[in-house]
């Protein structure tokens, strides 16, 4: 393929290592950082929400449910915003290299991808742990991941190619990330929201991916698109992800040429 070819893919890895590992580079802890991080969130937020205000106390598993939401919000949080400053940060690396624009937004998201997979491992332990029963519907996890991926994915592709011209974005989003969090169903069940709102949530498909995510991993009880509507409406994340994904590479195609030259 013209966009992944052995060259391409060869550039791609080593960017990814060398991401990953700048990243926790001086760190007493290292690696360890990309557990510990949403560790201390859920743990914060469990004490809050089970013993302060008990959201979670008819929720099966609710640990496992609130960490769940936690670590898939923390990964799109990561993947955006590193995606976002992604072009800047290897300015000198385009300056002085011609590579295609696109894979340093690819291997932010890589990088942050891997943090995801340390803590699913996580997830997963701590799900057996908490007395809930393996199944193969675990594996419905991996097209789940996929789809919040794209989804970064495509959203980091035109964040990054604003941020070249406009540096207040790293703000916006930052502000947009923190009202997402609250509507998102990540520390609060939908089954708390009136019945007539929850295809509202559903369009934001981050909400779709995390409840999908719980009902295969956690608990039947979660409440899903599917489970809420029979109708189209049930596919509009997909499109919402799809399109953001064709919208942001077109974007950054588009703007790319002028990267050298304006960063």
């Amino acid at each position: 393929m013209k966009y992944l070819n052995s060259r391409n893919r060869a550039i791609l890895r080593e960017m990814v290592g060398t991401d990953f590992k700048v990243r926790y580079q001086n760190s007493a802890l290292g690696y360890l950082w990309s557990l510990l991080k949403p560790l201390f969130l859920f743990a914060i937020l469990y004490i809050v929400f089970t013993y302060i205000i008990p959201l979670g106390k008819d929720v099966p598993h609710y640990p496992v449910y609130l960490l769940t939401g936690v670590v898939l919000w923390s990964f799109f949080t990561e993947a955006t915003t590193m995606g976002a400053l992604s072009v800047v940060s290897h300015g000198d690396l385009i300056r002085k290299i011609k590579i295609p624009r696109y894979l340093v937004v690819i291997a932010s998201s890589m990088s942050a991808l891997i943090n995801l997979g340390l803590n699913l491992t996580v997830i997963l332990i701590f799900a057996l742990i908490n007395g809930v029963v393996p199944s193969f519907s675990w594996l419905l996890l991996i097209p789940l991941i996929a789809e919040l991926f794209f989804l970064a994915l495509g959203v980091s592709f035109l964040l990054s190619s604003l941020y070249v011209k406009f540096r207040d974005i790293s703000y916006i989003w930052e502000i947009f990330i923190q009202a997402g969090f609250y509507a998102t169903p990540i520390i609060y069940p939908l089954t708390i929201v009136p019945m007539n709102m929850h295809k509202w949530f559903f369009l934001n498909p981050v909400a779709q991916i995390i409840q999908d995510a719980r009902y295969v991993l956690v608990t039947r009880s979660s409440i899903t698109l599917w489970s809420t509507v029979q109708s189209i409406w049930a596919v509009t994340p997909f499109v919402i992800m799809i399109t953001v994904v064709i919208i942001g590479f077109i974007y950054f195609k588009r703007r790319s040429k002028y990267f050298a030259e304006d960063i």
